[in-house]
């Protein structure tokens, strides 16, 4: 077995085509965010991406993207933007992890949403969390049926909201996949004003990400593509989306309401929208990531898993590396697991973002990683 380490760029079509052969003949790795047109978007954005090539007898078994920081830190691809990465391989293939790292040029790699039970990293999770998901297999009245048993209330006071919202402000009208730019910016526009109300960093004041954004909603393939969408009010948008997308996946991504409309719950109202124009279009389930609001347990028919370890080799890098990061980990899990301490650090960082000047919002703030909400 031997390991190469390339940019993206230097990925040519045979390997992007192993690429996408082993990705698709594995039902583990049906993710948007394991897919090469991610990888390579990030390479062409981020100087510090990299992927491993992992060839058996000359024939490509495996890859492994990641990102080589100072001091030899290795973080996922794409890190707190993502919810999925790991080895891009058969189920099967176990890679001596020491080696790989060694290969790669990293002392330590951190992950939190990695493919649970890939042989090479099994050994090295510390936990496996639930990652709740909108099950469209059977379709969306099937799906909304397992909504009804799961809370039939919820779902009967976001159908009056529904209902409310068309009344008052207008007829509705949801627009699946927009093709246009303008409607990207007023979502993200929305979303930074969110990150500040909530003490959170402005992603969106990184240019890098702004046209992250870009690349991916130009993406229009049958196996990857962005998905943006919107829900109106007569001619007024109130609440999107914009995630990306395999042939069977959707994963959420960037979601946002106008505040204006927050008392008819659109970013939920939304979502149940999307879902049936999602199984619609021939997917399968929607991805909402693991932890955060309360809405995913009544919205959700089902659970993916996503795992949380650090394997490492014995360096200085590594051991200020885990002093510093492990406790941070434990402490936005035990968060996250407690409804009640997930509600009080969110208004925390919301007392935060309104202390704050808009200069601090965009440069200085605490980076937690904010689960996929409604807005």
């Amino acid at each position: 077995m031997t390991i190469v380490i390339v940019r993206p760029e230097d990925l040519g079509e045979s390997e992007i085509s192993r690429w996408r052969e082993l990705q698709e003949a594995n039902p583990s790795l049906d993710n948007p965010f394991l897919s090469v047109e991610f990888t390579l978007a990030m390479g062409r954005l981020r100087d510090y991406v990299r992927v491993a090539v992992i060839q058996d007898n000359n024939t490509i078994t495996g890859f492994f993207p990641y990102e080589r920081h100072s001091f030899g830190i290795g973080k996922p691809l794409g890190g707190f933007l993502t919810t999925c990465h790991g080895l891009i391989s058969a189920p099967e293939l176990k890679v001596d992890v020491r080696s790989l790292l060694r290969a790669c040029k990293i002392s330590v790699f951190d992950f939190d949403h990695l493919v649970p039970g890939q042989p090479t990293f099994a050994s090295y999770e510390s936990d496996v969390r639930p990652a709740p998901v909108m099950d469209l297999s059977m379709g969306f009245e099937a799906y909304i049926d397992q909504v009804k048993t799961n809370s039939p209330k919820n779902l009967k006071t976001i159908r009056y909201k529904e209902r409310k919202l068309g009344r008052e402000q207008g007829e509705l009208r949801f627009e699946w996949n927009s093709a246009d730019v303008e409607t990207l910016r007023t979502l993200t526009s929305w979303k930074s004003g969110q990150y500040r109300r909530t003490g959170r960093v402005d992603r969106f004041a990184q240019p890098w990400i702004v046209r992250l954004l870009d690349e991916m909603h130009a993406e229009k393939s049958e196996t990857f593509a962005g998905v943006l969408t919107m829900i109106y009010a007569g001619d007024r948008p109130v609440a999107g989306h914009f995630g990306l997308r395999t042939a069977t996946t959707l994963v959420g991504w960037f979601p946002a309401y106008d505040p204006e409309f927050a008392r008819y719950s659109p970013g939920i109202v939304h979502h149940l929208r999307m879902a049936e124009h999602a199984a619609g279009s021939g997917l399968r389930r929607v991805d909402m990531g693991k932890g955060g609001r309360e809405y995913k347990s009544w919205l959700k028919s089902g659970d993916l898993f996503v795992a949380e370890g650090r394997v490492s080799r014995p360096s200085p890098a590594a051991a200020v590396h885990w002093i510093g990061r492990t406790p941070v980990n434990k402490i936005r899990t035990i968060i996250t697991d407690h409804p009640y301490l997930y509600r009080f650090a969110d208004r925390v960082l919301k007392g935060f973002g309104r202390m704050r000047s808009p200069a601090q919002n965009q440069s200085s703030a605490p980076a937690v990683k904010e689960p996929w909400g409604v807005g």
